[in-house]
């Protein structure tokens, strides 16, 4: 068994690595910055339509009230550990620590993996909603790789220049478009919820398992949250880490769940039981929110919907990009390969921000659309949804093992700090729970993704993710025998005042 346990003699030290700009922001800024990434606008009416007409049916709610229970029960673990690891790589440095640095670096290599594919996902659903959108508003025709290759300009730009410029964006996005959504929920809630009034049927998690197919319902539930453990990759960047990441965490898993569960069951009250799973399964799926906004809130709502559906996912790619650039740069800092150190690893010396990963992770991006465009897929039907199973395989593997971590890491390193809930029982179901949604997809195979359900990017994505694993166990094996003190480093870079004491 290898030892988890850190060496001081082989650590990166302050002066070995390039460093994140510290101190840039507080704990509404990480707040804001993982409810971006989750992007409410985006997961409501990017993911509830086809949630309803293809995976959990009216028990939508219910499968976002089963997700935020088991991700809250995830991060009292996480959250726990993040009090005494602080690094940007998050998952990567985590899961190091906690099983050794092979399943550390297979984990970071998932990660990273998965969001370098849920960025150009989210540019799909973006570039579907904004010539939906200039179409209805302005009555222009513009193709919707106009509007990709725009996105991943900006994505670029707001990388390059620094966590604390994406930060200001983000915030102004993120309030109109919960603004817009918490109306129309509001206007059906004081209206007596619709057709069928004020139905708890789709609060009911039994419900959640009733649709066409409860795995993918349960699956894009989880997908929606996505991003939320973002709060820890931020901590090199933040002030008081220990203080503001468990803080941001939990508030951005709650906030978020609550918000969901209400938005999507007004949405279906608002139009009826039978006339929501009517609507989303309809050639315009956005009328679910459209209708009761326009019935409820005003025209004047659908039209601000419509634009901050655009910017919504906007601000989601830009959020997605800044995670996987930081995770790039995470594993390029420590020399898993030595060029990468020189490269991706290198910080910006006026911005502090990881400007060659962001980059990489462009060109990365921009490959993937290409090829999807190429191949003829629709960009929200296809590239988002495809990738976006590609990905959130992917991170729930990783977020399981990081539960996992967690029972090893305060057995191991802070016995005195051990606890049944918080360090035991809380990781265990968590980790377990995630492992069964992936399960629930892979068996659920011929169902999921819709209209794409025999799709080759869908039917390999298990396939994908456990190459990519088995790729970074190996190549940490590699190390360990070829070039210990490489190896030695592997999920070690953390910030000075977090080292294990």
């Amino acid at each position: 068994m290898e030892s988890t346990s850190p060496s001081t003699a082989t650590e990166p030290t302050e002066k070995a690595v390039s460093r994140l700009k510290p101190n840039a922001i507080g704990l509404l800024g990480v707040v804001f910055m993982a409810v971006a990434t989750a992007a409410p606008i985006t997961a409501m009416t990017g993911n509830v339509p086809f949630m309803v007409s293809s995976g959990s049916g009216i028990g939508t709610p219910a499968a976002f009230l089963i997700a935020m229970v088991v991700l809250a029960i995830f991060s009292v673990g996480f959250t726990a550990m993040s009090r005494h690891i602080t690094a940007t790589g998050a998952f990567y440095g985590f899961i190091s620590y906690g099983l050794g640095r092979r399943v550390g670096l297979s984990a970071g290599l998932l990660a990273a993996f998965a969001y370098m594919v849920f960025e150009p996902s989210l540019i799909g659903i973006f570039s579907s909603f904004a010539t939906n959108t200039v179409s209805d508003q302005l009555g222009l025709d513009i193709p919707w790789w106009v509007f990709a290759v725009a996105m991943l300009a900006m994505n670029a730009i707001g990388t390059w220049f620094g966590v604390a410029v994406a930060e200001k964006i983000l915030i102004v996005l993120l309030v109109t478009e919960v603004a817009v959504l918490a109306a129309m929920g509001i206007g059906v809630a004081v209206n007596g919820g619709g057709p069928d009034g004020f139905s708890l049927a789709p609060l009911n998690p039994i419900n959640a398992f009733t649709g066409v197919s409860a795995g993918l319902g349960l699956f894009f539930a989880f997908w929606s949250w996505v991003g939320f453990e973002s709060t820890a990759m931020y901590g090199e960047e933040s002030r008081d880490p220990k203080r503001i990441i468990p803080k941001a965490t939990m508030l951005a898993v709650l906030g978020v769940g609550v918000f969901y569960v209400f938005v999507s069951w007004m949405a279906i009250l608002g139009n009826g039981l039978d006339g929501s799973q009517a609507l989303a399964a309809s050639a315009s799926p956005a009328d679910l929110f459209f209708n009761p906004t326009q019935h409820y809130v005003g025209q004047w709502a659908v039209v601000a919907m419509q634009w901050l559906m655009v910017t919504g996912s906007l601000a989601c790619g830009m959020a997605f990009h800044n995670c996987a650039a930081r995770y790039l740069y995470a594993l390029g800092r420590e020399g898993v390969l030595p060029v990468l150190q020189r490269t991706i690893g290198r910080t910006h010396p006026g911005h502090g921000s990881p400007h060659i990963a962001g980059l990489v992770q462009t060109g990365f991006a921009a490959a993937l659309l290409l090829a999807f465009g190429l191949a003829g897929k629709d960009p929200y039907t296809g590239t988002y949804t495809l990738l976006a199973i590609l990905g959130t395989t992917a991170i729930l593997v990783v977020q399981a093992t990081c539960s996992f971590a967690v029972l090893a890491y305060f057995r191991t390193h802070h016995p005195e700090s051990k606890h049944w809930w918080r360090t035991f029982t809380a990781p265990l179901i968590g980790g377990i729970a995630m492992l069964g949604v992936v399960a629930l997809l892979v068996v659920n195979m011929d169902t999921a993704a819709g209209a794409e359900a025999d799709s080759l990017v869908l039917w390999a994505s298990p396939w994908i993710v456990a190459v990519i694993a088995i790729a970074g166990f190996a190549y940490a094996q590699y190390l360990k025998q070829r070039a210990p003190e490489r190896y030695s480093l592997l999920g070690r870079t953390v910030l000075e005042e977090s080292h294990e004491r």
